[in-house]
């Protein structure tokens, strides 16, 4: 009944990432109202939702990130303040992720 655990294994420079590559989202959030008012009920996780729900959640925060509620303050910072800095570092951890392969 609860969300699953999201996390990429190779580095990323993302603003809803933590450092440690958990992914932050609302669908991956357990279900009710959220303490802080950031989220309705209705944005957090349903037992309901598929792999393919989550997939495109994930994808959709990669491309569109939501900087008002950072995962990494650093990163969303840099994407607010720098983008083509973001997008340097951004680039290099994909450089490195392909090295890994």
């Amino acid at each position: 009944m609860m969300p699953p655990k999201l996390k990429f294994v190779s580095d990323i420079w993302h603003p809803n990432v933590y450092k440690d590559g958990t992914v932050c989202i609302s669908i991956l959030h357990p279900p009710g109202e959220d303490q802080y008012g950031y989220e309705k009920a209705s944005e957090r996780w349903s037992p309901v939702q598929t792999v393919e729900s989550i997939m495109v959640s994930v994808i959709s925060m990669l491309s569109s990130p939501n900087d008002e509620s950072p995962a990494n303050i650093d990163a969303a910072k840099q994407w607010r303040d720098s983008y083509p800095e973001f997008k340097k570092r951004v680039q290099k951890c994909v450089r490195k992720s392909l090295e890994d392969f």
